[in-house]
């Protein structure tokens, strides 16, 4: 089916006339665009290391301090579970929920780069205020604008890189995202790993350091050029065209070009684009783009991982160093796993990964239930050899996350709306991926506290459930051209129901 449906999307128009090569101008767009992934990898990354470094608890939470080093049985699943200490990572992601927004109307009235760069000034404030915090309320700002800063970048660098890429290798294109992402988290680990022994002060460090990524994205957008589509959108066609053939390499890109106006005349007629995304031709895209794929994303428990990594080690029984080098070993699973799926997932498409490794990560969560369920609690520690082997359980599901749910949980999104509501879509896309993300990292340690190790059950059962909507609802978008994604959905077995086979688009009936 899926096979059937791209083959008459690929031929339909003109996007069989469209040529490209890969051009210098073209990776220096794209990897500097990309470097807004690094800002919010940094940040998933540091946290957890920071929040487990004893340093940092005695200064600002005392008693999770004390929890950590005793050793009463009823503690075991239970050393970091503190709302307070639990806001301090979830606040970036409520801040950032808020400013998509107003990201949103920047992104297309004044283009992505003024995203980029507003999201990196933003980020480098709260870098600031973190590294120089006294108090808790210091720490919270400081994350809320380093929320802010997230909020405008994770708005604007995905529509950034799908709209620079040729339909070709847009997948490829379109991790990048994920790979800067991963490579901060991985970097971030390193720098815990050295930091956790500077004492006193070490967590500083790491929660400074911020400011690096945040200036090397700061200045990148200042020398990227504004994508095609968003210079149309902005009304400055001949410039549009002069970007489309320096980033093409080719003088040929009439047919693309056209595309391009002519998307922008349908957007130009959209006077409310929220209020668009909601029309029967695009409840499509809005339920799998904006709200299930999301929402799911968080919901496979890999961020969970991500954000408390050492704290999770250390509850089950590691020790401080072997927590945050455990730690390390997962997120360079996140790094492989991302440049995989960016090798390969516009051959073999994005439904593919998803379920191959879906099922891969129900079987890890199952596995790492039955290890803690057998072999810690009850004042019980793991053992050498079931501690590598734990460590290498989380290793897979990451490995499997990481071409899957990671990357592609931005990229599919990015692919599916038309240009008239792209911009407020990825709006809505950030705004539930960060609704989520807080509620995962507000309430994972209680969760893991109440329930043990039931929870990696409930991740195990939540993935089972989105693998079975992403086979039955998700058609194949590789190598679709964006502005033609729609005709995926009138010849999908369920979709078509709903948008009808588009004869009510050429009708004027939306």
């Amino acid at each position: 089916m899926a096979g059937g449906v791209l083959a008459d999307a690929g031929t339909s128009k003109r996007a069989h006339l469209y040529e490209y090569k890969i051009t210098n101008y073209f990776i220096f767009s794209c990897i500097v665009g990309a470097l807004g992934g690094s800002l919010f990898g940094y940040d998933l990354g540091v946290s957890g290391g920071v929040t487990s470094m004893d340093d940092f608890l005695k200064e600002f939470f005392p008693d999770v301090y004390e929890r950590k080093h005793a050793h009463l049985t009823e503690t075991d699943y239970c050393k970091y579970d503190d709302q307070i200490l639990t806001l301090f990572t979830s606040s970036l992601y409520f801040a950032a929920l808020i400013s998509t927004f107003g990201a949103s109307s920047l992104t297309k009235n004044k283009g992505r780069r003024a995203s980029i760069i507003v999201g990196s000034i933003s980020f480098f404030m709260g870098a600031v205020l973190n590294a120089s915090a006294v108090n808790i309320s210091m720490l919270i700002i400081g994350r809320i604008l380093l929320g802010f800063g997230i909020g405008f970048g994770n708005q604007a660098v995905p529509l950034y890189l799908s709209e620079m890429a040729p339909a070709k290798v847009r997948g490829a294109v379109n991790q990048l995202f994920q790979l800067t992402t991963c490579l901060g988290i991985l970097i971030a680990s390193l720098i815990n790993y050295g930091t956790e022994k500077i004492h006193p002060w070490g967590w500083r460090l790491s929660l400074g350091l911020a400011v690096v990524p945040a200036i090397v994205m700061f200045l990148g957008g200042l020398f990227c050029p504004e994508t095609p589509n968003s210079l149309v959108e902005m009304g400055r066609m001949e410039e549009a065209r002069t970007v489309l053939e320096k980033i093409r390499g080719t003088r040929n890109v009439d047919a693309e070009y056209e595309d391009l106006v002519e998307a922008s005349i349908e957007a130009q007629a959209i006077k409310n684009p929220f209020q668009n995304l909601l029309k029967r031709k695009n409840r499509p895209q809005f339920i799998i783009g904006a709200i299930a794929i999301p929402a799911f994303q968080q919901l496979t428990g890999n961020n969970s991982i991500l954000f408390y990594a050492p704290v999770i080690f250390q509850t089950v029984g590691f020790g401080n160093d072997a927590a945050l080098y455990s730690s390390v070993i997962t997120n360079v699973a996140l790094v492989l796993a991302t440049l995989i799926s960016m090798g390969f997932v516009d051959k073999f498409g994005r439904r593919a990964f998803f379920l191959e490794a879906g099922a891969e990560m129900i079987f890890c969560m199952i596995a790492t239930a039955i290890v803690l369920a057998l072999a810690f609690g009850g004042g019980k520690q793991l053992s050498y050899g079931v501690s590598i082997f734990l460590v290498i359980v989380i290793f897979l599901f990451v490995l499997a996350y990481g071409r899957s749910w990671g990357p592609l949980g931005w990229l599919v999104p990015s692919e599916l709306f038309p240009l008239e509501i792209r911009s407020a879509a990825q709006s809505v896309v950030v705004c539930v991926n960060m609704i989520f993300t807080a509620l995962v990292a507000q309430l994972f340690l209680m969760s893991l506290c109440h329930l043990k190790y039931g929870i990696f059950l409930l991740f195990g059962g939540l993935i089972f459930i989105m693998s079975c909507f992403v086979f039955f609802f998700l058609p194949e978008t590789k190598q679709v051209p964006i502005e033609e994604i729609y005709l995926l959905f009138e010849k999908h077995w369920f979709w078509k129901k709903i948008v009808g086979d588009g004869s009510e688009r050429s009708n004027g009936i939306v």
